[in-house]
């Protein structure tokens, strides 16, 4: 059978894993946002949303749980999540001068600045839902996830390590319910 896999990949990674997997006859990647995957329900093996606080960029409230429900939707039976989301603990232990923390909604503001292709700059508010790995394994519960793993992480550097108070992200390995599980 064919692997596929649902992406919140960037549109260049997505057409270089695309090119790649096809030149080897295996998988298919979508890219669209979580919310409402431009995919066919019980289609892929994986999703993967691996950007660090990229889950946590919709702005707190019911965007995450959607996206996550929309996320678990896409997966066929057996089949599996990877997700990582910034730490609410490491973000009040770390946060810096002009950075704030909203302690009930789980919200981290803080001024960033962004570049376009010929260099500009621009400045802007971000603003991060960060998260407990209590919240997160209630958020896969309630989208009808098991979850497998979750593990303290840095971006880019994922391992097994339990749950602690100074790594940045939390990465998270979830399943659907069924046939492979």
């Amino acid at each position: 059978t064919t692997a596929t896999t649902a992406t919140t990949a960037t549109t260049a990674t997505t057409a270089a894993a695309t090119t790649a997997v096809a030149a080897a006859g295996g998988a298919v990647f979508a890219r669209g946002d979580a919310r409402a995957l431009p995919v066919r329900p019980g289609s892929f093996d994986a999703v993967i949303c691996l950007c660090q606080g990229g889950f946590g960029l919709l702005g707190g409230g019911a965007d995450e749980a959607e996206a996550m429900a929309g996320m678990a939707e896409a997966l066929r039976p057996g089949g599996r999540l990877a997700l990582t989301a910034f730490s609410a603990y490491f973000a009040v232990a770390n946060l810096e001068q002009g950075e704030s923390f909203d302690a009930e909604g789980g919200l981290h503001r803080e001024n960033a600045e962004v570049r376009d292709v010929a260099g500009n700059r621009a400045r802007f508010e971000l603003t991060t839902t960060c998260f407990t790995p209590r919240e997160l394994r209630l958020m896969a519960q309630a989208a009808g996830l098991v979850v497998e793993g979750l593990w303290a992480v840095a971006p880019g550097r994922y391992r097994r390590s339990p749950p602690d108070l100074g790594s940045p992200e939390w990465l998270m390995v979830a399943a659907r319910p069924g046939d492979n599980l």
